[in-house]
């Protein structure tokens, strides 16, 4: 059963905020202490929020989803109509693409993220893929694209003339990734986390799972639009060397430390329980090894969660802290199914975005 909010604000109450770092007040950014990681599913009240304009209010009883473009029947449907289709339920971790900016040197523009704009929710909603299949997509369909209500004038140079809406596109064959979500955790999804409707697509960044979605269009060609080269894009060079434009797409395997925290204080000789978490697209988390060395050695972590793609794993690790007092150095680095493991650098190619190499957690023995 799904619960249902008595009402709609344009911004989540007071109360849900509580905890939260703010990065960001107008537009609404929020994100979660990262060292409060407990929990498989993150609680909707502590999930973070990214916006990039403010919420808008829609009301169920009006709201219409357009399914168009390159179909053979395009059509209107209703949140109630949407309500009582055959719906799927799975959980889906959503990345910020710029999480962990403040860790970048020298410090780039845009929200200052630590670990905590990464949740994991279980999401309720339609398939895109019936949504499709009813409208009868165009054999030379390439990609989707998700069209949102939030519009305002973005703040990152270059900035387009005028105002504009939130979109992104997905390549037509990872449809069957996407739920047109209504619900979150087995409630009505929250305004900020975009009543009534949100795409989530597993295993890619968070830009990508649309909120406030209005329109679902079907095109033949590749979307060019303002946030998918501009903003969340990042640099590709050709054959010949030439620099391209390419859009930001699925997440980049990557673990964190949640506890210890930085410059926590541990005492020597201790038996410390160290927490964290590893993700990535749509391949899972094999592996992740600590080092509590500052990379001198390596030693796997365990599990707590079962491998499932595009959703985190949080992992434990039992370290008995040296007699030795000083300032200790810790690392995770996860590997996926692929083989593909995180670096120990940002690659500069993806400017503020996609910050998953090794991050250090520094704390002091006494």
């Amino acid at each position: 059963m799904i619960e249902q909010s008595a009402a709609t604000s344009l911004v989540a109450p007071p109360e849900t905020q509580i905890g939260f770092i703010v990065r960001e007040r107008d537009p609404l950014n929020l994100e979660w202490p990262f060292d409060q990681l407990d929990s498989f599913l993150t609680p909707n009240d502590q999930f973070y929020i990214r916006s990039h304009f403010t919420a808008p209010v829609l009301d169920r009883h009006d709201y219409k989803l357009t399914i168009g473009g390159a179909v053979e029947r395009p059509f209107t449907i209703s949140y109630e109509e949407l309500l009582a289709m055959p719906s799927v339920t799975r959980p889906a971790t959503l990345e910020c693409a710029g999480n962990g900016r403040v860790f970048l040197s020298p410090q780039v523009k845009g929200a200052q993220w630590q670990l905590g704009a990464v949740s994991t929710a279980e999401w309720t909603g339609v398939s895109l893929t019936a949504l499709l299949e009813r409208a009868g997509i165009n054999s030379e369909a390439c990609e989707i694209l998700f069209e949102a209500a939030d519009t305002g004038k973005p703040k990152e140079e270059p900035i387009p003339p005028g105002e504009t809406s939130y979109s992104r596109s997905l390549a037509a064959d990872k449809a069957g990734d996407v739920i047109i979500a209504y619900a979150m955790n087995g409630e009505e999804i929250p305004i900020d986390h975009g009543f009534p409707l949100r795409a989530v697509v597993s295993g890619h960044y968070g830009m990508a799972s649309v909120k406030w979605l209005t329109h679902i269009r079907v095109l033949t060609e590749p979307y060019k639009g303002y946030w998918q080269t501009s903003d969340y894009g990042y640099w590709e060079y050709d054959e010949n060397n030439n620099p391209m434009r390419r859009a930001l797409g699925q997440m980049a395997v990557k673990s964190a430390i949640a506890r210890p925290r930085t410059r926590e204080l541990i005492p020597a000789g201790s038996g410390y329980r160290v927490i964290g978490a590893a993700w990535g697209s749509n391949t899972h988390v094999v592996k992740v090894e600590l080092t509590t060395d500052d990379g001198k050695t390596w030693q796997l972590v365990r599990f707590l969660d079962e491998p499932q793609y595009g959703v985190w794993r949080r992992w434990e690790f039992d370290w008995q802290v040296p007699q030795e007092k000083g300032t200790y150095m810790l690392r995770s680095r996860a590997t996926d199914t692929e083989g593909n493991t995180q670096p120990e650098a940002h690659d500069k190619r993806f400017g503020s975005y996609v910050i998953h190499y090794t991050l250090g957690i520094e704390v002091v023995v006494r």
